[in-house]
């Protein structure tokens, strides 16, 4: 029986079951950590085909994104959502309550 580190098996989690995914990250987002949320991009990563591919869809050169997605990245806006968009992701903003905001 061959074995498989558990970057390797989250990706092929993600990329058979694209929801939980967006479960895991939207969960990330709303009470987790810089780290995990860079953790399951590279994860994501891997299932959308590797570093190599990735960068190509989201027009960044390899190495940054290697670089962005490392432990201590800290990936600019710009390039989360590239690397978002490449993975048929994006950003949303939603209110944390249901009480509307109200203007100062």
């Amino acid at each position: 029986m061959r074995s498989r580190t558990h970057d390797n098996a989250m990706a092929e989690m993600y990329r058979n079951d694209p929801a939980l995914a967006l479960d895991v990250i939207n969960g990330i987002l709303e009470d987790g950590e810089q780290a995990e949320l860079l953790t399951v991009l590279r994860q994501l990563t891997q299932a959308f085909g590797g570093v190599q591919a990735v960068a190509e869809q989201a027009c960044l050169n390899p190495t940054q994104l290697y670089r962005t997605l490392s432990p201590k990245g800290n990936p600019a806006l710009n390039s989360l959502t590239a690397i978002l968009k490449a993975m048929g992701l994006r950003l949303a903003v939603q209110p944390i309550d249901s009480t509307p905001a109200q203007a100062a």
